[in-house]
């Protein structure tokens, strides 16, 4: 679970994920399929992780180092 995020970053770690995702669903029932099937469940878990990565690396190229933000508690 992710605590103590701003909601900005929360928004574009979720926007990343979302434009992730959205490379491997090929079907409009993907898009629209009610009931999650582990084959999306699975993607959207990597999509996440794949966002906190290059989040972090943006970080740590372009953050400040006099003040830290305190990255994704996973």
């Amino acid at each position: 679970m992710v605590n103590g995020m701003e909601e900005g970053r929360k928004r574009v770690l979720g926007i990343m994920a979302s434009i992730l995702v959205s490379r491997h669903l090929k079907t409009t029932e993907d898009l629209h399929d009610s009931r999650p099937s582990p084959r999306t469940e699975a993607l959207v878990g990597s999509a996440v992780q794949w966002a906190e990565r290059i989040m972090k690396r943006i970080d740590g190229a372009f953050g400040d180092p006099a003040n830290p933000r305190p990255g994704p508690r996973v």
